[in-house]
């Protein structure tokens, strides 16, 4: 059986009973291009710890727990946690976690597994939310190449200035140099999604952007300025929570040592200004 040919994966899925879930966004993958696309950006020596969520029918799973030391695989599926657990039974690598990837502790497995590399095929209702879990950790994974859909890609990687550079862009760019890899188009699936999915590569910076002196403050920064984007940052800053900036503080002096002007908008601030004005707000 080929896990990446259409009608051996459509027998399959009789065999298990098993219908695929829009729910659990179980679009298997079908094309050997995006495969290989996918293995060679992962750069994998033999000393590497893997993640994958949500494996599926094991088509990337395959390759991975031949390539790397230890895979470690979170499946929520029942019927395909089964199916995997028999499938790679003789993987020394090959361990599986049944249980939905949100419900884990992602940033305990990361510090206690050791994971170097996550590469995976993203549920599309919540990649967003498990990749910036996996961003936030204290121990970030070395790289990580998945498919999400195009336009939480486009999100990831876009640069300010952009419509489309937000919270995701700036959280995950302030520790990663992002790429869209590859747009790919539904029909590399099975079965087709309704939108285009897209391959990015995160690999991890030696140094943040900004080292930041409170993690918590930047994180309230960046959400309580990006839900009113379209207002001037000084405006944003003068009506802002006591948690963002303290009472009785200048805030146009800190604006100026940040090297912002009060009348630009949060999406023209590039990610090192935001760290930088962050670090300059939490010590007023």
């Amino acid at each position: 059986m080929k896990r990446s040919r259409p009608s051996d994966i459509k027998q399959l899925l009789t065999e298990l009973d098993c219908l695929p879930s829009r729910v659990l966004g179980q679009n298997f993958l079908v094309d050997e291009n995006i495969l290989h696309i996918i293995l060679e950006s992962a750069h994998l020596a033999e000393d590497d710890v893997v993640l994958e969520i949500g494996p599926g029918l094991g088509v990337l799973t395959e390759h991975l727990a031949k390539r790397a030391k230890r895979l470690i695989a979170i499946e929520k599926d029942p019927k395909l946690a089964a199916y995997l657990r028999e499938a790679f039974a003789s993987q020394p690598a090959f361990h599986l976690i049944e249980d939905d990837a949100l419900n884990q502790p992602l940033r305990d497995l990361l510090r206690d597994k050791g994971i170097t590399h996550v590469i995976s095929n993203l549920p599309y209702s919540a990649g967003t939310r498990i990749l910036m879990e996996l961003v936030d950790a204290e121990h970030r994974p070395l790289r990580m190449v998945v498919m999400l859909q195009v336009d939480v890609a486009e999100r990831l990687a876009a640069l300010h200035g952009s419509k489309a550079y937000g919270l995701a862009s700036i959280h995950a760019q302030m520790f990663y140099d992002v790429v869209l890899r590859k747009v790919v188009s539904p029909t590399c699936f099975y079965p087709p999604p309704d939108v285009k999915s897209a391959i990015v590569e995160l690999y991890r910076r030696a140094h943040p952007q900004t080292p930041l002196r409170n993690t918590t403050h930047f994180n309230g920064l960046l959400k309580w300025c990006f839900s009113q984007r379209r207002k001037q940052l000084g405006r944003i800053l003068l009506n802002a929570p006591d948690t963002i900036v303290s009472p009785g503080s200048d805030v146009k002096h800190v604006l100026e040592e940040s090297g912002v002007r009060p009348d630009q908008r949060p999406e023209s601030i590039p990610v090192a200004t935001w760290g930088a004005l962050s670090n300059a707000l939490s010590d007023t």
